[in-house]
């Protein structure tokens, strides 16, 4: 006959296991919602859930084992008894090979897969594609971060719009500080420093919003610099920068300003609009100094004289480029 404390051991682990297979099957049914890498929009994050998943299916190999056995001892030499008394026994040759042998192969096996795959996913590594990559330089400052497009001529801050299936080739500096910049649901992060020049390639292989960040504590305001990745189709891509060219502010030294104190890009916004803004869902610059970034980068003066130059060819430029595509 059971006694109770044994009735309430077989209860609480149908409970704990029942509790275990729930879990686990709404966190595999719902899978499109997952945040980040485990719901990757792109191959890099593809990639690195793929290397997520083996490296937890090799630690279980010396995980499970404990987790099983663990409870069968304490049942069997705590509770029932059934256990033989040995003070004599001192050594097993099998179980010795198996407590040290079956480790090592796991961190030698984790060892390799982990050398190929930082080679494969290295950040700096350029993606294969038919398709001319995006050139995007990324300045981070206290707490927000500016996009330049300078093929385009212009800049964002608070998002980030890319073309789908086209290869993007970062370039990272700081104004400030240390930072990570990081794009989970499209991979690799990589860290911004001050007076240094990072490299990074991504790409979108599905249209979507995804959140980026700052993952490099910095100062109080590091939680609050944060945007949006938006990824859209190449048509969709062209028409939002012709939005740009026609509706944005001039980076001048007054919006310069602005980005250097410590804030966020939407106190930038409220900053740059005469009238009390609506939610906007980023800061959109139609005219950015030449070379700003490298600027930046080399702790250069900025040639604010050339901006006004610049300014109406790349007006003309965006008409021109308004008209040939309603040509085609």
């Amino acid at each position: 006959m059971n006694s109770p404390p044994s009735l309430y051991r077989r209860a609480a682990f149908r409970w704990l296991l029942s509790l275990v297979a729930v879990s686990a099957f709404t966190l595999l049914s719902g899978c499109d919602r997952l945040p980040g890498f485990l719901n990757p929009g792109g191959p890099i994050a593809h990639a690195q859930r793929e290397h997520l998943g083996f490296v937890i299916l090799m630690v279980m190999i010396v995980v499970l084992p404990v987790l099983v056995l663990t409870p069968w001892l304490v049942w069997r030499y705590r509770y029932s008894g059934q256990a033989s008394y040995r003070p004599r026994w001192s050594f097993s040759k099998l179980i010795d090979v198996l407590i040290w042998g079956v480790p090592v192969i796991v961190v030698g096996v984790l060892s390799v897969v982990l050398w190929q795959k930082t080679i494969a996913l290295d950040p700096y590594k350029p993606i294969e594609s038919d398709k001319t990559p995006l050139e995007v330089q990324v300045i981070g400052f206290d707490w927000k971060w500016l996009f330049i497009y300078p093929d385009q001529g212009v800049a964002t801050l608070g998002r980030l719009i890319l073309p789908t299936d086209r290869p993007v080739s970062f370039t990272l500096t700081s104004a400030t500080v240390m930072q990570t910049f990081f794009i989970p649901a499209l991979g690799s992060q990589i860290d911004v420093m001050n007076r240094m020049v990072t490299r990074l390639h991504l790409i979108a292989e599905r249209e979507g919003d995804f959140m980026g960040r700052n993952i490099q504590y910095n100062g109080e305001g590091f939680y609050k610099q944060q945007f949006t990745t938006q990824t859209v189709s190449q048509n969709r891509f062209d028409t939002y920068i012709d939005q740009i060219r026609t509706q944005g502010h001039t980076l001048d030294q007054g919006a310069y300003a602005l980005l250097k104190a410590q804030n966020t890009w939407k106190d930038v916004a409220n900053a740059l609009s005469d009238d009390p803004p609506p939610p906007a869902p980023m800061v959109a610059f139609s005219q950015v100094p030449d070379g700003l970034f490298h600027a930046i980068a080399r702790h250069q003066p900025v040639d604010w004289a050339g901006l006004a130059e610049s300014s109406d060819a790349a007006s003309n430029t965006s008409e021109r480029a308004i008209q040939e595509r309603n040509t085609q």
